[in-house]
């Protein structure tokens, strides 16, 4: 709808051209004419002409007349019925656009993804008791007056449902002036939360943390803290109180989660605790569940949200925590058009908004460890289980001295233990983090390996699909019956093992028992759930799993966990790899025994004497914590150093090659940074383009954007098929 002078979000403008922000790549915003009454204010959302099409847009901040003539320029067409985006809002999206040089409308971008959402939602209609009676009263009847008497305003469906009749009763009694149709605004996406529901009783350790976070919420300032704890420590119970706290002082409330569509045992452990669900954004929503979440977000409806990264840039009505659950994860930096690691953007925005952040982690980064020790993160610690489970035991098993069987994976020890944990009813896990059957497939007559046609990597083989597929760009085919190099058949071999063929080897082993695998590319995030939810109730004896089962759940029976391939994380240039390592497999192990049952971690490795293993079953993780953090200091790597990554991709080698090369001459002298490269990407060649990477290191206190920003503004223009993309503090080196 277009408003009237009439302004219901703030003063009315008195000039006549206002800078728009459209979620386009361009450097800034567009100048529109305002028509004559109508009234905006920055943030306010509006729809505008660009080209020939219309695009959504935000008036933005500074005053753009410039002496241009309003006729000249083309006008907002509609305002929407909706509140502008706060000025912490918008400072917020352009300190990211300037931090992760992304041209800032499609940073804005990421904060109107409901477009059906801007205008108001329809009202509902619905009825309501009048003094009027039926003709002939049944027992139907009777017990539909019954319920409406209250009067409440009731739904169709809903007072049928509530009267347990049919709405054809309900739709007789509204014939006769029973009932009389009103409108009722559209109902909540989930219940208000209830602070006072369920409030724990905190031990010991746990209590006092949440004491020290209640100290920090209550300051109502910006800080950050950071629970560091064990796996079933009682991280998620302490910095429950902190959302009590927040939701009594009237503000509302963000807790991101790398996983938010696997993770079920978390609503339902929120709802135990305050009485509803939160409201739940993530890209498996239904369009319509989005549209309701960001509107109820923006009129402060909605009180909590749990979200995945993308959570972030919700227009909250008046936000005051943010909790950002395993806040070392992989899955919170973004990778594709925006490039940010949403942990880091969450400070931010505490900070920009002045409340309080809270980042929680067993295994946190080296990052934010060092930010803890050097006081710029207030440091809460859990050493103990919550209510006094035990740890499991954990051991490494040398694959030197005790190799599978031929042809397969799993050590005879493991083996032996899985046995013995099956025979007690109990549930054993065995994690790799490799999807499919094999990673690669080769002809063993000529040698010939299969390799994606448009990526320089292998293809993984799918068995249970009957499929050879790319990881990085989808490509698959159906697997050959023979080699398609020398034309043998039945000599193509599997090389290595996936969950796929760890399930086919536990087969043989136990061949009776109930195995379920977990991996992502196998089921759907319902299914996924459900699989979840049937472990946990004990519906299966042995689950083999990726990534997917390191994370949150809570599986009551699992007293074995088994790590297939404890070495695979190691295999890579990747500085951050024995970081990553021991986080992902002190995740996985900390599945075993929440529930006090004793229990087992079991580590297949052959490299048994190195750091991350010796860390992971000694319990030193202190230890781990100062090595890693001596490397990095010594390398002056992040946190002590600065790393930017620069990938120039086109569809010849030559021109991405020459591209990357002019950058890197036309890059400044500045003292304290040097480029690295250009070099061919680990990953030289995606979905048919041509990969090189330059990579920029410098200190702790360089300006890193401005540097990259002269580089690109004297380099080459991008030309033809070539493209540049810029990611600051990098955390994938492929």
């Amino acid at each position: 709808m277009t408003l009237d002078s009439t302004d219901l979000f703030g003063p009315v403008l008195d000039r006549r051209v206002v800078p728009v922000l459209v979620p386009m790549p361009a450097p800034r915003a567009y100048s529109y004419a305002v028509p004559e009454g109508m009234a905006v204010e920055p943030g306010s959302i509006v729809q505008v002409p660009l080209g020939p099409r219309f695009v959504v847009g935000v008036v933005w901040d500074g005053e753009d007349d410039g002496g241009v003539d309003p006729k000249k320029l083309r006008a907002i067409e509609e305002v929407f019925d909706c509140p502008p985006l706060s000025p912490e809002m918008r400072a917020f999206l352009d300190w990211v656009a300037a931090y992760t040089l992304t041209p800032p409308g499609l940073v804005a971008r990421m904060a109107l993804r409901a477009p059906a959402a801007f205008d108001p939602e329809p009202m509902v209609e619905a009825l309501r008791l009048t003094d009027m009676r039926p003709e002939r009263m049944t027992t139907a009847r009777e017990r539909v007056l019954a319920r409406a008497s209250d009067g409440l305003s009731w739904t169709r469906s809903g007072l049928a449902h509530a009267a347990g009749v049919s709405s054809s009763v309900i739709d007789g009694l509204a014939s006769q002036g029973v009932f009389e149709t009103v409108f009722m605004p559209p109902p909540p996406v989930v219940a208000l939360p209830d602070p006072a529901f369920a409030a724990p009783r905190l031990e010991g350790p746990q209590r006092q943390a949440a004491v020290d976070l209640l100290a920090a919420v209550e300051e109502r300032k910006f800080s950050v803290s950071l629970i560091d704890g064990i796996t079933g420590s009682g991280k998620t119970e302490v910095y429950f109180e902190a959302i009590a706290a927040t939701l009594r002082a009237g503000r509302q409330v963000l807790i991101l989660l790398p996983e938010i569509a696997l993770t079920a045992s978390f609503l339902e452990r929120f709802q135990d605790r305050f009485g509803a669900k939160p409201a739940e954004w993530h890209s498996d929503l239904a369009p319509r569940t989005r549209e309701k979440v960001w509107r109820q977000v923006t009129t402060g409806q909605v009180r909590v949200v749990a979200g995945a990264r993308s959570a972030l840039f919700l227009p909250f009505e008046e936000l005051g925590l943010i909790i950002v659950d395993e806040e070392h994860d992989p899955a919170y930096k973004q990778e594709d058009r925006v490039f940010y690691n949403a942990r880091d953007m969450a400070v931010v925005r505490g900070r920009i908004g002045n409340f309080p952040v809270v980042l929680v982690s067993a295994t946190p980064s080296v990052e934010s460890r060092v930010n803890g020790e050097m006081g710029r993160y207030r440091p809460i610690h859990l050493p103990t289980r919550y209510g006094d489970a035990a740890l499991p035991d954990l051991g490494i098993v040398d694959m030197r001295r005790h190799p599978p069987e031929r042809g397969g994976f799993l050590s005879p020890v493991l083996v032996n233990h899985i046995g013995k944990t099956i025979g007690r009813s109990q549930q054993a896990l065995l994690f790799l983090n490799r999807r499919g059957y094999a990673p690669l497939t080769l002809c063993r007559v000529c040698g010939h390996r299969f390799q994606c046609p448009d990526c320089s990597s292998w293809l993984v083989e799918h068995r249970f699909r009957g499929q050879i597929q790319c990881h990085h760009c989808g490509y698959s085919e159906r697997t050959p019956e023979a080699c398609p190099e020398c034309g043998t058949l039945d000599h193509l071999v599997a090389c290595g093992p996936g969950v796929e063929r760890i399930a086919e080897e536990v087969e043989r082993h136990f061949p009776d028992a109930r195995t379920i695998v977990l991996s992502s590319d196998l089921m759907g995030v319902k299914r996924l759930r459900l699989e979840l939810a049937a472990i946990a109730r004990g519906e299966a004896d042995i689950v083999i799993g990726t990534q997917l089962v390191a994370k949150g759940h809570n599986f009551p029976n699992m007293t074995l966990v088994g790590i297939v391939d404890a070495d695979l994380g190691l295999a890579n240039g990747d500085p951050r790899a024995a970081e990553r390592t021991f986080q992902l497999l002190s995740q996985v192990t900390g599945r075993a025994g929440r529930t006090g049952l004793k229990s087992l971690g079991l580590l297949q490795t052959y490299q048994p004497q190195h750091p991350v293993m010796q860390a992971i079953v000694s319990g030193d993780s202190d230890a781990f914590y100062q090595r890693e953090i001596h490397e990095r200091e010594r390398a002056a790597l992040p946190p002590f150093g600065r790393l930017a990554s620069i990938i120039v991709s086109a569809d010849s080698r030559g021109d991405a090659e020459g591209h990357a090369r002019g950058l890197r001459n036309a890059a400044p002298r500045v003292d304290g940074i040097a480029i690295l490269g250009p070099a061919e990407a680990p990953l030289a060649l995606i979905r048919g383009r041509h990969r090189f990477r330059l990579l920029v290191h410098g200190r702790r206190n360089s300006d890193m954007q401005t540097f990259v920003r002269a580089m690109i503004a004297a380099g080459p223009k991008e030309r033809g098929s070539i493209s540049v993309q810029l990611d600051i503090d990098p955390q994938n080196f492929l």
